[in-house]
């Protein structure tokens, strides 16, 4: 069974931007091509386990493995050391990254507490938005009982073929991104 998304977008989303835009090569319209899901565990530096802890919550929320990230350099003021285990992230593509994007959009961000939309403004050059989230405990799979620690994340939408913000900001809009206005 193909994820709801990734139907709406072959049936009904890529036909009318093709309109909208004027393209006659379906394959030049903005795409969503990957999803990466990164989640920062600073106090990981005094104690392993609360990367454990964290790696197995990312894989409960996206439904594969996380990849262990290192600190790239050293800084004294956060007493960090070049090499050190500092977060955990995850590439999603194909059939997981619709299903992620889908439990995202229509289960995870409404259960926000306060929530008037997403910053239409957080895209980068390139057209690839970054939303950031404050705690992991919106989305349905974690469990609020096994909790120890509320962790913020970043879910990166990278998309293809944007000549501009525009574009990529249409693009999530009829994914059903609610933007504020």
């Amino acid at each position: 069974m193909a994820a709801r998304l990734k139907e709406a977008y072959y049936s009904e989303i890529r036909p009318t931007l093709k309109q909208e835009m004027g393209e006659r090569n379906i394959y030049d319209l903005p795409r969503v091509d990957k999803i990466v899901v990164n989640m920062g565990v600073g106090d990981a530096m005094a104690d392993a386990r609360m990367l454990e802890m964290a790696m197995a919550e990312l894989a409960l929320i996206t439904g594969q493995k996380p990849a262990i990230r290192k600190a790239r350099r050293s800084i004294a003021g956060f007493k960090l050391r070049e090499g050190v285990n500092i977060a955990c992230m995850v590439t999603l593509r194909g059939e997981r990254m619709y299903e992620f994007m889908d439990r995202l959009l229509n289960v995870a961000v409404p259960r926000i507490r306060d929530f008037r939309g997403v910053s239409p403004r957080a895209f980068d050059k390139q057209g690839n938005y970054t939303l950031g989230i404050r705690e992991q405990t919106i989305f349905p799979e974690i469990k609020l009982d096994d909790v120890q620690r509320v962790r913020g994340m970043n879910v990166t939408f990278v998309i293809k073929n944007s000549r501009s913000q525009d574009e990529s900001r249409e693009l999530l809009r009829r994914f059903g991104m609610p933007f504020r206005s």
